[in-house]
Parts: C-alpha cells; structure tokens; sequence
C-alpha cells in the first residue's frame, strides 16, 4: 500500500515536471472562480484608436466563434511597424473582471516577439474579455480586446 502511494505521487510529479518542460500541454488559462467575478463595464474597455503602435490581431479563437467547452488554441499575432520589433517581456495580458486578472505570468512561456500561441487552454463556459497590451522598441503600445465565447459542455 505505501509502495502504490510512492508510485501514485512520483507520477504525479512527473506530470508536473513534463508540464514545465513542455509548455503545449493543456493548462487552465481562467478558473471557474475567475469567470464567476463581475464583468468590466464595456462602456468601460477602451478600444484600439489611431496610433503608429504595432497590431494586435486574434487568431484563435475567432472572436465571432463559439467554441465549444474544453481546451481551446489561444493564437494572437503581433505586427510591427516602421522597422521595429516587440519586445516579449513588455507584452501585458489582462482579464477584463473586477478586479483585473493578470494573465501575463500564466502565459509567459508562449509569448513571442510575433505572437502568443498556446495550445491547449482551458477556459470556462462564457464571453471572457482579455486585453492584449504590447509596446515596440520605440516606446509606442497599443492594446486590443480578446474576446473569447465558450459554450458549456
């Protein structure tokens, strides 16, 4: 019993250890708790206006797409522009609730200079709002609003 109990642990740590080292493993991205928070306002989520900053364009999920409940592929692009680039620890990942989530620790591993993509994330049922914050090497940032619609299982 106390060697099924050791057996029963080192896998369990195994399984730890492999997510770390392989981030395309499926993680929860939100928690139910999380999505259960009250909503910003959307009169309160300012939109993308005119600025040289670089684009943030959603990949995946498409925003107008209802996904159905599991794991989904979280794909955005980043574009740069007048011959400059992004600088991947600038990026800030945030989920529109009161109060705001800060999602960019959860993300690190996938954020990249061209994008973000990470496989495989669990998201609860619902409409969740991300916003996407990137800044390129001149200094300009611009954002733009995730929107994510899961349908339950």
């Amino acid at each position: 019993m106390i060697r099924q109990g050791v057996l029963v642990a080192a896998a369990a740590v195994a399984f730890a250890l492999g997510a770390m080292a392989n981030p395309a493993l499926a993680f929860q991205l939100i928690t139910a708790d999380e999505a259960k928070l009250p909503a910003v306002p959307l009169m309160q989520i300012a939109t993308r206006g005119l600025t040289r900053g670089p684009t943030v364009d959603q990949v995946s999920p498409p925003a107008d797409a209802v996904v159905p409940g599991g794991s989904l592929d979280f794909d955005v692009t980043f574009a740069p522009h007048n011959g400059t680039s992004i600088d991947p620890a600038k990026v800030r990942i945030t989920y529109l609730k009161q109060p705001a989530i800060d999602l960019t620790e959860r993300l690190k591993p996938f954020i990249t200079a061209k994008g973000i993509a990470a496989p495989g994330v669990e998201v609860p049922p619902g409409v969740h709002m991300i916003r996407i914050q990137v800044t390129d090497s001149d200094g300009r940032s611009s954002s733009a609003i995730m929107k994510i619609q899961v349908a339950a299982k």
